[in-house]
């Protein structure tokens, strides 16, 4: 069990309030809000250690730096800001996604991401 700290607590925080998936580094930069100096090492291993407990998922896009959201909020997919590189929650699912499998084969899972512009880069 980790200890409590005054920064794992900040980067607990961001991570609760944000509406999108974070990078380290966004992490890191919203988390000296609260505690200034705090290093990325520091948010690298809490990053970690909150993904090991179950707390958080990793969000990984093809040419992207990874992500972090809480894993609570259960199925959903990725929209890609082609003009700054935020990454947004979509939720909901695509209807007949199941149907582009080839014949015979049996789906498992899948991800959907879309890529374009944000209504803050439009």
């Amino acid at each position: 069990m980790s200890r409590k700290t005054e920064q794992r607590d900040a980067i607990r925080a961001v991570l609760s309030d944000a509406s999108r998936p974070l990078t380290a580094q966004e992490v890191q930069e919203l988390s000296e809000e609260l505690v200034p100096g705090i290093g990325i090492a520091t948010v690298y291993r809490n990053l970690k250690a909150f993904h090991s407990e179950g707390w958080l998922e990793l969000v990984e896009i093809a040419g992207q730096p990874a992500r972090y959201e809480l894993a609570d909020i259960g199925h959903h997919h990725h929209f890609v800001c082609d003009a700054c590189g935020k990454v947004y929650d979509i939720h909901g699912c695509a209807e007949g996604w199941r149907k582009l499998a080839p014949e015979g084969f049996s789906v498992a899972r899948h991800e959907l991401t879309l890529f374009g512009v944000c209504k803050d880069c439009d």
